[in-house]
């Protein structure tokens, strides 16, 4: 018994801690190096981001975008992919429902 809650102990500080916050996710993940929230850097403002997509739920579509990149849906400036090691699955998740209520 001891030696599994040691186990579990172990796999449990192994595992990268979840971010306290969507922002704070989109700021370790290197989103905020070309987003912010109201104003337009090198990509959309999450504002710009949730009024094209206001109405919708397009959290699975803009996770795969986000995953693999994309190029045109808010100019010619392409947005290279971002993968689990930069931003969770759950902090992507999280980090993409905010944005969307912006």
């Amino acid at each position: 018994m001891k030696a599994m809650l040691l186990l579990v102990t172990a796999l449990g500080l192994a595992m990268p801690a979840a971010a306290a916050t969507p922002e704070e996710a989109l700021t370790k993940g290197g989103c905020m190096a070309c987003h912010a929230k109201d104003k337009k850097l090198v990509g959309p403002s999450f504002k710009d981001i949730a009024a094209k997509y206001k109405g919708q739920d397009p959290v699975a579509a803009l996770s795969q975008k986000v995953r693999s990149g994309g190029k045109g849906v808010f100019g010619p400036i392409p947005m290279p992919p971002n993968g689990a090691d930069k931003i969770a699955d759950g902090d992507l998740k999280d980090s993409l429902i905010w944005i969307l209520k912006q």
